[in-house]
């Protein structure tokens, strides 16, 4: 069963560790693109059945579950494979690329990921990419741990392209390198940026070769002014909408646990960005998730 394999979440810093109440629902369903529900948090964790009945009772009709490593994309298989709610998202995540690397380790992570991705509900690969702010050494030229986020990167896209999959990138101050291996490898199909973290810039640029971006709830934080400008120069059809669960919980919440549940903040933070009805971008926002990743069920 999924929820035999969990990780918890540092309470270091954190002076509120109960789920918050859950957000007025929405009328049209939506999709929660990115989460990690093996991840537990809070003080009173909650299942995987009790993530997606929350959400379920929100409006949020699936979850794309992400992975980062061998165990949590096996469990984000069976959890996709238990629940029609779920679709698996599986990927070695850039920070233990070099992990798996200096074990000897790397091409053997990435054909279990290969293995995995041939599951039916395996809808995606991710997450993958590049982060020089976790793993500063692999912003500098010639290291083993840009070697081995590189290599990683791009034995991900050439598994999303081999599966006919989408591909969710985690993108940490690593932008132009992101976007030149895109280019120089030639991206899948379907690219998503999770979690987006660029500026206006950036959006037009990666909207204008076709990818998606992905907002979470940091888009609400005071400091977080570029994703504000990012998402109003996107254009609708390329935005997803995600928590990054336990982690980024929306203002007024942060520091609280996420959860797929309070997907409703970030939607009516964004509607009232773009100027829009609710209701219409979550239909744009279903619509945008089921043309990634496909039907749920």
């Amino acid at each position: 069963m999924a929820d035999t394999y969990v990780r918890e979440r540092s309470t270091e810093g954190r002076k509120d560790l109960r789920y918050p109440a859950a957000p007025e629902p929405l009328t049209v369903p939506v999709y929660d693109n990115h989460a990690h529900l093996e991840i537990t948090d809070g003080v009173e964790p909650l299942s995987l059945k009790e993530q997606l009945d929350r959400a379920a009772g929100v409006g949020i009709a699936g979850v794309v579950q992400a992975s980062g490593d061998i165990e949590s994309s096996r469990w984000a298989v069976d959890a996709a494979a238990s629940d029609p709610r779920v679709l698996a998202a599986v990927a070695i995540h850039p920070n233990d690329a070099p992990v798996y690397a200096a074990g000897r380790r790397l091409d053997e992570a990435i054909a279990v990921i290969d293995e995995l991705a041939a599951h039916p509900r395996t809808r995606a690969i991710g997450e993958t990419g590049l982060d020089y702010f976790r793993t500063p050494d692999a912003a500098v030229a010639g290291s083993p741990d840009r070697a081995a986020q590189h290599e990683s990167f791009e034995a991900h896209i050439a598994l999303a392209k081999k599966h006919g999959i989408a591909m969710q990138i985690h993108d940490r101050d690593a932008h132009d390198d992101v976007l030149e291996t895109l280019t120089r490898v030639g991206a899948p199909e379907k690219t998503v940026f999770h979690c987006f973290s660029g500026d206006e810039a950036m959006a037009r640029i990666a909207a204008d070769a076709g990818y998606w971006l992905s907002f979470a709830g940091n888009l609400t934080f005071k400091n977080a002014q570029n994703l504000r400008e990012a998402l109003a120069v996107t254009p609708l059809d390329r935005i997803l909408v995600e928590t990054d669960a336990p982690f980024l919980t929306p203002v007024p919440l942060r520091g609280r646990p996420n959860a797929p549940y309070l997907v409703p903040i970030t939607v009516r933070f964004m509607a009232a960005e773009l100027g829009l009805e609710v209701d219409e971008l979550c239909a744009q926002l279903a619509a945008n998730t089921l043309a990634v990743y496909g039907a749920f069920h």
